[in-house]
């Protein structure tokens, strides 16, 4: 690896190499994620299983995808980054590919709920926070910006391809595909992600000379710190306005829309390939949303910065509905401002969580509210399963998740100032 860093010696510094490996790993893992959209019809066709059914194996997906976070981060801070990340992408790798052979909904449940949902979460925003937190001092949000934009890339670069392969030739081959990409990342993390910069005797980008080295002290139990840490932090009102917002955060991206849109799409007449091609329109917007709220992180207030985020995801959620009947601009017009909007929140959200828990403990902490963000997504994706097929229409599911949008653009006007700081143990 060393002499790889002496290749990018005095060009650029490792630092952004390292977030280039992590962005193709999070490309890879949203994916994955992305998946089960995908497959939610073909699935229906062939072995008439339920919407819900359905939805039931993608909201524990999503539901353990957020529990591992914490979990993942105090492993990565117990055995390391790079080991800890070979272990999940292989077991992601191994689970998708199994699943080419399910037959049964319990199946399903099993290898996409638990299997898959627990593997993505290693591969998560906790590992963006965690390379954010070691390799950058300044540009942290740009930085975090970057590698929150992979979850939109990867709906960019699979989403419309899975679709028409599975029209085509069935969903088996959509699952060997991702499989297949999982495999092609772990040679990356396995010869360009060094565990620190000190690994490469390297100093975090923008820390001085002057500054004291980070602390490296010895390993602890990854779970005992994962619980600690939530101990002290939810000891304090800031945790649970960072926790609830990102809860309407996740019912409202990869929860509802994330996993409902493509079947949403389908009621209105619209193709497969039609909904996933309006996902990664949305998926192009939010690389350019979501790198810019990183660099808006780094200048203004986290804040204010998540109100009108939140504020004006409420808004298109509402205004969703009434777009299938618009003939031209409704559907595009939806898809530029969601897209902006899509997972714009999490460079803040970052920001706040280590402004006020300080740097060891924030991506921990991070993981937590992470978790919070993806049982808002099991909770959607079930709920909104439900709704449609007990009422035949996504119409007050979608009200439903504007309104609480609008809920969350008030909460996070309550988040203490970044200069208060408050203690969080890792012990």
């Amino acid at each position: 690896m060393n002499w790889v860093a002496r290749r990018f010696e005095g060009r650029v510094h490792y630092g952004w190499v390292v977030v280039g490996v992590v962005f193709f790993v999070l490309l890879a893992a949203a994916g994955t994620r992305a998946t089960p959209s995908v497959m939610m019809l073909p699935l229906e066709h062939q072995f008439g299983w339920s919407r819900g059914t359905i939805s039931l194996a993608i909201s524990i997906n999503l539901a353990l995808y957020g529990l591992a976070g914490p979990f993942a981060a105090a492993a990565m801070q117990r055995f390391g980054v790079r080991p800890t990340l070979l272990v999940a992408l292989a077991t992601l790798a191994a689970g998708v590919g199994l699943s080419s052979m399910m037959t049964s909904p319990w199946q399903m449940v099993a290898i996409w709920g638990v299997l898959v949902g627990g593997a993505t979460g290693v591969a998560a925003l906790t590992l963006s926070a965690t390379i954010v937190n070691r390799w950058f001092t300044t540009h942290r949000g740009l930085a975090m910006g970057v590698l929150t934009a992979s979850s939109a890339t990867g709906q960019l670069v699979f989403l419309p391809v899975l679709a028409a392969i599975s029209e085509r030739f069935g969903w088996r081959p959509v699952v060997l595909i991702v499989a297949g990409a999982a495999l092609l990342v772990i040679p990356l993390v396995a010869w360009l992600l060094p565990e620190r910069p000190a690994s490469l005797a390297l100093r975090p980008i923008g820390e001085t000379a002057e500054q004291p080295p980070a602390s490296t002290a010895p390993p602890k139990n990854p779970i005992k710190v994962a619980f600690s840490t939530l101990g002290s932090a939810s000891k304090t009102r800031d945790f649970w306005l960072l926790f609830f917002s990102f809860f309407i955060c996740g019912a409202s991206t990869n929860g509802y829309v994330g996993t409902h849109l493509i079947a949403m799409c389908a009621d209105y007449g619209m193709t497969q390939v039609q909904g996933a091609s309006l996902l990664a329109a949305m998926g192009i917007f939010d690389l350019f949303g979501t790198t810019l709220s990183g660099w808006l992180s780094d200048r203004f207030n986290a804040r204010y910065l998540l109100f009108w985020y939140y504020g004006l995801r409420g808004l298109s959620l509402i205004y969703l509905p009434y777009a299938f009947g618009i003939d031209f601009f409704g559907l595009p017009l939806f898809a530029v401002f969601y897209g902006l909007d899509w997972i714009a929140t999490v460079p803040p959200t970052v920001r706040l969580a280590t402004d006020v828990y300080g740097k060891e403990s924030a991506p921990i902490v991070f993981g937590w509210v992470v978790a919070g963000h993806q049982l808002g997504a099991a909770f959607a994706a079930l709920g909104g399963g439900m709704l449609r097929s007990s009422l035949g229409t996504y119409t007050v599911a979608t009200m439903i998740s504007g309104g609480l949008c609008l809920i969350a653009s008030f909460l996070v006007l309550r988040i203490n100032r970044p200069a208060r700081r408050v203690g969080v143990a890792a012990t």
